[in-house]
């Protein structure tokens, strides 16, 4: 099954899938079109960013990230885990990822099967599988019942604890949280 839904996220498919978190609807970070449907699922704000996931730290520099020492450190204490750290990212070729704000937030999850996939299918977008203003989906009956044949995959993973991961910005050797979420700073 991770090799069926590999291929079709890499293709342009949108799915449901699991992450240490909860459900996120995911589509290849590397392909506007399936980022524009996922906007378009949800009625997310045109405008908003949505986390990006990455197999590891080391994934940063497609986007032309570099972390500080401090920033290193702080994720390596961190990642795999539920925390997104906000990070400039100005290039216009990903203006369809960042929306305009010139900053993209990224999160490695503490999931391996997740963690996996993302080794193969490279960075994924993953904003939480519900309608914009709708309770986010903790079983994947939920996600079911809010898009149905939409998506074009689903990947079951049990009950998930249904809270949103950390949100956090560094500012020089400072971190910042921005949204509190399930991992306490």
């Amino acid at each position: 099954m991770k090799s069926d839904i590999v291929f079709r996220l890499k293709q342009g498919s949108i799915g449901v899938l699991p992450t240490d978190t909860v459900y996120g609807i995911v589509a290849s970070a590397r392909i506007p079109e399936a980022v524009e449907r996922v906007y378009a699922l949800r009625n997310r704000d045109t405008d908003k960013p949505c986390i990006v996931l990455l197999p590891d730290a080391g994934a940063l520099e497609e986007y032309g990230i570099v972390p500080t020492v401090y920033e290193s450190e702080f994720l390596d204490k961190r990642w795999p885990g539920p925390v997104s750290v906000l990070f400039p990212c100005d290039s216009e070729c990903f203006f369809f990822l960042h929306r305009g704000t010139k900053m993209l937030a990224f999160r490695v999850p503490d999931h391996a099967w997740l963690r996996d996939v993302l080794r193969e299918t490279g960075p994924l977008i993953a904003p939480s599988a519900n309608p914009q203003g709708e309770p986010v989906a903790r079983i994947l009956d939920e996600a079911r019942s809010y898009f149905g044949s939409r998506v074009d995959l689903y990947a079951d993973g049990g009950k998930l604890a249904g809270e949103s991961s950390t949100l956090v910005q560094f500012e020089g050797n400072q971190m910042r949280v921005l949204r509190e979420g399930k991992m306490k700073l």
